[in-house]
């Protein structure tokens, strides 16, 4: 929006009309010319803003590209190694079931055989003792 200059009626008189209206015509072009200069240098500030901008804009998405690689390297590695733990563990779970098994497998065959001959031996008192209350009785039936 431009501003016309006016002058005071004194400065009128002074000067002259004629003169006094040039200096106001004069004013007014050097205010419209300092507002295009002034247009013109915003542009071009502008233009190199959005320049720098859009080259900062585009080295933040190359870092931000090449940190994204960076980290999905990192996640993979850490998976592989992680993968790798996993196996290890499993491996060693199964090693360990299978010998806790063979364990059990053992103490269940020493204990049946423990059993077993408990029973065996049991056999043994119990028939011995028989015997000899057999003889008893069969002492004192000849006895008599």
């Amino acid at each position: 929006m431009p501003v016309t200059a006016k002058l005071s009626q004194a400065f009128y008189d002074r000067l002259g009309h004629q003169v006094a209206d040039e200096m106001v015509d004069w004013f007014n072009q050097v205010d419209a010319a300092n507002r295009s200069d002034l247009r013109e240098l915003n542009e071009l500030n502008f233009a190199r803003f959005g320049a720098t901008l859009e080259q900062r804009a585009a080295e933040l998405s190359a870092k931000m590209e090449q940190r994204y690689g960076d980290l999905s390297a990192k996640v993979d590695r850490f998976a592989a190694e992680l993968s790798a733990k996993i196996d290890q563990v499993s491996a060693n779970v199964d090693r360990q079931i299978a010998q806790l098994s063979a364990s059990v497998d053992r103490q269940i065959a020493a204990l049946a055989l423990t059993v077993e001959h408990q029973q065996v031996i049991q056999m043994r008192w119990m028939i011995g003792m028989w015997v000899v209350v057999l003889v008893a009785v069969m002492g004192l039936w000849i006895r008599r």
